[in-house]
């Protein structure tokens, strides 16, 4: 029997399936292709974390169900971090909830608090969850400008005015998967203050919290004032301690949110195996000097993807977190769209990208760089696509 089913129906195809496609069909051909597509962290996870997941593995007691809000250690550690990072106060009982990783998180409270119909501020572009996990559930999405500022609030403002029924809540993800932008406290006043205004929750993505290049540590939106009517905020171990596929992840904020969030899960998770949440707690609770090398590591490479590119013909703005750079098409190619480009570098430079349109239509024109191969791959994919470049400037038909 064949039938569409509604909900997978609002499902576009999945635009990055031809550019992975061609990548593995280009490996098992035998080719070394230089992978910059998937934000995969390929650093080893800290090493006295893997040993306190080692040594509670071997507890037989440790291999029952789990809690599938989290175990009270690990509430209580990620309690510790944010009054330690954000000087916030948050009750472990009824402020936060352990996720199977952020994107669990974001899709199980869009279910929780979603109604058919709802109307929804996603911006365009955004890291996919953002979008679907509300069209899953139901809503509708309408898409905001993604960088902060007055555009932005701008948008929010048309929403309110023109949408029916008026938008019930916000996405927001700073610093940004895939822009790379970053907000300010300020900015997330106004936002707070517009929120509350409106009745609107407020779900905060800052999974980047500690991948960031300057002296200005990203804020949480939890320090606002009055934030905790309105907000709840996901953040996440996995390129903090490259921990990307221990799937752990909080949700922290607004105790009405937290509730329906606890209350969905348990139906459908026994939580994250016990001996990862011991670890996961460890790593909180445990030395941090692990943040600040794996934060060395991306600027490291940063740095001589962007120099290198540079000098290649490719100029790109220098992302001031994440480990990502979004990098508008060269010019030359900016006719062939971000997902022509991306096959095109694959298959001449052998360098694979995400194509900007996977992330939103306002994505088009752009690629994400991920910056999860080591300096000497970097260097090499400079080296391929410096002459992929050189080829092209010198007439080669596109």
């Amino acid at each position: 029997m064949e039938q569409e089913f509604h909900r997978i129906k609002r499902l576009p195809p999945y635009v990055f399936a031809e550019v992975n496609a061609m990548k593995a069909a280009a490996r098992a051909a035998g080719e070394d292709i230089i992978d910059f597509g998937m934000g995969n962290p390929d650093s080893p996870t800290p090493q006295h974390i893997v040993d306190k997941l080692v040594e509670t593995v071997k507890n037989p007691k440790a291999h029952g169900y789990s809690v599938s809000r989290g175990i009270k250690g690990l509430r209580n550690a990620n309690a510790a971090y944010y009054e330690r990072r954000f000087g916030v106060t948050i009750d472990p009982e009824t402020e936060t909830v352990v996720t199977l990783g952020s994107k669990e998180g974001l899709a199980n409270l869009a279910s929780a608090i979603t109604t058919p119909g709802d109307v929804i501020l996603v911006p365009n572009p955004s890291y996919p969850i953002h979008h679907f996990g509300f069209m899953i559930a139901g809503a509708s999405v309408r898409n905001i400008p993604a960088i902060p500022g007055e555009d932005m609030i701008e948008a929010l403002k048309r929403a309110v005015q023109h949408s029916l029924p008026k938008p019930s809540a916000i996405v927001l993800n700073y610093p940004s998967n895939p822009t790379a932008c970053v907000c300010d406290l300020g900015f997330y006043e106004e936002i707070v203050d517009f929120c509350r205004a409106h009745g609107i929750w407020i779900l905060s993505d800052l999974a980047y919290a500690e991948i960031y290049f300057d002296d200005n540590p990203p804020p949480s939106i939890l320090q606002v004032k009055n934030a905790w009517d309105v907000a709840v905020e996901f953040t996440s171990m996995s390129k903090t301690y490259s921990m990307a596929g221990w799937r752990i992840g909080y949700a922290t904020g607004n105790k009405q949110l937290i509730g329906a969030l606890t209350r969905i899960k348990s139906y459908l998770d026994y939580g994250a195996f016990t001996p990862v949440q011991v670890a996961a707690a460890a790593a909180l609770n445990g030395p941090q000097d692990c943040v600040d090398e794996i934060r060395a590591l991306y600027k490291q490479r940063r740095d001589v993807l962007i120099e290198g590119l540079a000098q290649a013909g490719w100029d790109i703005p220098s992302p001031p977190a994440t480990m990502f750079a979004w990098a508008p098409i060269p010019e030359k190619f900016a006719h062939l769209g971000s997902l022509e480009f991306s096959k095109l570098l694959l298959k001449e430079a052998q360098v694979a990208v995400a194509p900007g349109v996977g992330f939103g239509e306002h994505g088009e024109g752009y690629v994400r760089i991920g910056l999860v191969e080591n300096v000497h791959r970097i260097r090499q994919a400079v080296r391929n696509i410096k002459t992929f470049m050189r080829n092209h400037n010198a007439g080669e038909a596109l």
